[in-house]
């Protein structure tokens, strides 16, 4: 699976680095940011949660 934010919806609250730390992490700005495209698939589920909690629906993923 493939894992990437849309910076032009993304407002910052937090929520996918903080649910899954092993997929998300925050930039200088306090922003998301994914630590890397390809999803392992121990990490799906955290994944999954990090986008199921974006209020703005910022988190986009894809199969490979």
């Amino acid at each position: 699976m493939k894992v990437r934010i849309d910076e032009d919806l993304c407002a910052g609250h937090g929520r996918c680095y903080t649910l899954a730390p092993g997929v998300f992490d925050c930039d200088d700005r306090g922003q998301g940011s994914v630590i890397s495209e390809d999803v392992p698939e121990g990490l799906r589920a955290q994944a999954e949660l990090g986008a199921q909690n974006c209020p703005e629906r910022a988190i986009i993923i894809t199969e490979n």
